[in-house]
């Protein structure tokens, strides 16, 4: 199962204060062991929600709304794309993460073409949405 790893933003990175050399080698290197055992897919840190916008959709169109934003338990400031055997295993990843007390990250499994099945019965859909996931992967590959 796929699955994203979601960092919580903080005031730190709220503020945009970069993570001391020493957490950039330890993550450095939890990156690694993820690599190396086939679990990380993707992993990116985010920028402060001030140099975010958000698109709201309503009945008379789009809206754009400017950062910063208020920093809730929604906000974030990184994420992990995994390739895992289940949650437990996932969780186990987790734990060996190099973050600070009172850090948080959520854990979400990913839809997979196959889960929505039930409303697209002829696989149409599904056929389609595997043709773009290859595509997508043979540009990541140049």
């Amino acid at each position: 199962m796929r699955c994203m790893v979601i960092v919580k933003a903080n005031e730190e990175s709220e503020l945009g204060t970069l993570p001391s050399q020493d957490m950039l080698e330890k993550m450095g290197k939890f990156n690694e062991e993820l690599v190396e055992a086939h679990v990380m897919l993707a992993g990116e840190g985010l920028r402060p929600t001030r140099e975010a916008r958000r698109v709201r959709y309503s009945g008379s169109g789009p809206s754009v709304i400017e950062g910063p934003f208020l920093l809730t338990g929604d906000s974030v400031a990184g994420f992990w794309l995994w390739q895992v055997k289940d949650l437990d295993e996932a969780v186990k990843w987790a734990k060996k993460a190099p973050f600070e007390p009172g850090d948080v990250i959520e854990i979400r499994p990913l839809y997979e073409t196959q889960d929505f099945a039930p409303v697209d019965p002829s696989g149409k859909l599904r056929e389609s949405e595997e043709r773009l996931r290859e595509v997508l992967a043979e540009r990541q590959k140049k």
